[in-house]
Order: C-alpha cells, then structure tokens, then sequence
C-alpha cells in the first residue's frame, strides 16, 4: 500500500531520515520500533505531508503522494495520529468526532441560511455514527464529557475514534501508549486489532512497548540514526545484532533486554 523509496529528511546539516527505504503490506499492522532520535517520527512527519522530504519518494497504492499536503491524504485515506493527542478540549467527545468528515453542509454560509435542514440531517447522522465509534471503543459513557478533562489514555482512544468516523485506508499511530495505563493500552490495543480483522485497516504503529508491539504488529520494522536497520517479527528483530547494538551499543548477550 505504501512504498518509501530512498527518504532523505535534513535540518540543516543534520540528517533526521537518511536514506530509508520500507513498504507497508495491505491489511498488516506494522511496528516501527528504534531508539530515540532514530527518526521514526520525521519519517511519519514525511509520508503524511506534514514535512516536505529532502529528496526521495513515496507512494500510495501506485500512486506519488511525495509531499502532497495532510488534508490532500486525508481524502485519499491516509490519516494519522500524534503522541500528544490534539483535541477540542472544549467540545464534548462525541462533537470532537463529528468535527471530523470534511465537505459538511454547515461550512457554507449559503447552507447557514436557506439550508438548514440538510445542516441538521446531516449532524443527526453524524451524531448517530460518532456514538457508535464511542460505543465500538468502550467509552460511551464520556460522550458528554468536555474532551479536555478526560484521562490521556481516553483521548488516545478518542484519536482512533476520529479515524473511523472517515473512510480511512491506511492509520499512521504515532506512540499511542504514551502516558497511558496498562487497562487502557489493552483497551487501545483490542480496539486497533478489532478494526483491522473487521473493518480492514491498515496500520503502522512507533511504540517503545515491545509487549504491546508483540501483541499486535507483524512485521516489525526497526530504524536507527534515520536508516532502516532490520525487518521481520518481533523475536526475529529482538534477536538482530545490528538492532541490538543500535538499542544499547553492546553484543548479543544482552539481545533480551532490547525494548526494555
């Protein structure tokens, strides 16, 4: 589905993204796991339109999105989500979601005006589908609830949920368990392996929890100083010298503690 060829990402004269080249299977849910600073999250900046690359390309299903903008891939159903949750901290849960579907009747003061029937059609179906995206994560019950004051595992569960109130093809999750208890990361994790066996996502996840990248990705992509190093299953990337010396700058005898 995505194909990164030969990605260069500079700041200056510091290389962030140095040469990666990956590909991301339909219908897989693949870790990107790697130490700080290995670029993993500038390479996600650089395929959904948030930084312009360098040099190099990337394409979707065949076709060069290289630096076309967010909401250009918006539309053609490449979404992603941030570390910090970017929320309407003053909106309820269910109006953050239906904040999400662009091309809404209510954006054009002509509609304001002479059509406000269809307005108000089109926000009780919205409603109605942004309840059934809080029933399918288990947090109905703050539907109402201001998106601010819920916990930040809640709101990682709310940026999943944005994704689904739009045809999304591909989901880019950057950290989702950052900051985030062990209950809620499972809730996140059974809701993310739900929507790629029922609904077809797929997803890439960066996750420095190597219990949770275990449970739910494969394969498992590992960067280092901007470059891939390695790709294959979680045990087979735990068990890759180059990987572990990348992790902690020693040999195989200490291949178990990778991720820790």
């Amino acid at each position: 589905m995505i194909v990164v060829d030969d990605i260069h990402k500079q700041f200056g004269g510091f290389h962030a993204v140095d040469g990666a080249s990956l590909s991301i299977e339909p219908g897989a849910i693949t870790g990107l796991i790697g130490p700080n600073g290995a670029g993993k999250t500038t390479l996600f900046n650089v395929i959904a339109g948030v930084l312009q690359p360098t040099s190099g390309r990337v394409t979707m299903d065949g076709e060069d999105i290289t630096g076309l903008p967010p909401h250009t891939l918006f539309h053609k159903g490449l979404l992603r989500t941030f570390q910090i949750a970017h929320e309407f901290s003053s909106m309820s849960c269910r109006e953050n979601l239906m904040m999400v579907p662009g091309d809404q009747s209510g954006e054009t003061l002509w509609n304001t005006w002479f059509g406000r029937k269809r307005i108000a059609d089109e926000e009780r179906a919205l409603a109605a589908k942004a309840d059934e995206v809080l029933e399918f994560l288990t947090i109905e019950h703050l539907s109402d609830h201001k998106a601010g004051q819920v916990s930040g595992g809640q709101k990682k569960l709310l940026e999943l949920g944005r994704t689904m109130m739009v045809d999304a093809k591909i989901v880019f999750l950057d950290e989702v368990g950052a900051g985030v208890n062990r209950t809620l990361l499972n809730t996140i994790g059974d809701a993310i392996l739900r929507l790629n066996k029922e609904r077809n996502y797929t997803f890439v996840v960066i996750e420095h929890d190597m219990d949770f990248i275990g449970k739910i990705c494969d394969p498992v992509i590992c960067m280092a100083e901007g470059k891939v190093l390695a790709e294959g299953t979680l045990d087979e990337i735990k068990a890759n010298e180059q990987v572990i010396e990348a992790y902690l700058g020693t040999g195989l005898k200490n291949k178990d503690k990778v991720g820790a």
